[in-house]
């Protein structure tokens, strides 16, 4: 079931270069339309194949959502300027990255991204969240390079 759109502009934030000017580009798009900002950072948690199948790696007090978490706050706070810079909605998604964006989209006037993101190969033009987010989200996709 397809949600209304409700004007929101998501952005998704990965802490990568392109990540930092994608939640510039939402953050003014956000501040001259007076729509409600949202950055997702999306985890998965990491799994090693075993014997029986997957298996989680000892990760020695790891934990990959407080990662993304801070992940998400760094970005945040280096893209906005303190004085002025909207209201952030911030939201930790667990799952395959491609397929939680889309979702986070639902019903958004625009998803922003950056064109590539840490693990995209450095000829790439879009990376391949970038690339499924492209052809498979619900609204609008922004791409800033």
């Amino acid at each position: 079931m397809t949600r209304q759109p409700d004007g929101r502009i998501v952005v998704g934030v990965d802490g990568s270069p392109l990540s930092l000017a994608a939640v510039r580009w939402a953050a003014r798009l956000a501040e001259l339309t007076g729509s409600p900002l949202e950055a997702v950072t999306v985890w998965e948690f990491p799994c090693l194949l075993g014997e029986h199948g997957l298996v989680p790696p000892a990760l020695d007090g790891f934990g990959p959502e407080r990662h993304a978490a801070r992940i998400l706050d760094e970005t945040l706070a280096a893209a906005l300027s303190p004085a002025g810079a909207p209201v952030v909605r911030r939201h930790l998604k667990a799952g395959s990255p491609g397929p939680a964006l889309t979702s986070a989209a639902e019903g958004a006037a625009v998803l922003v991204l950056g064109s590539r993101g840490r693990a995209a190969p450095p000829g790439a033009a879009l990376g391949t969240v970038t690339h499924y987010c492209v052809h498979h989200a619900p609204c609008a996709v922004l791409v800033v390079r």
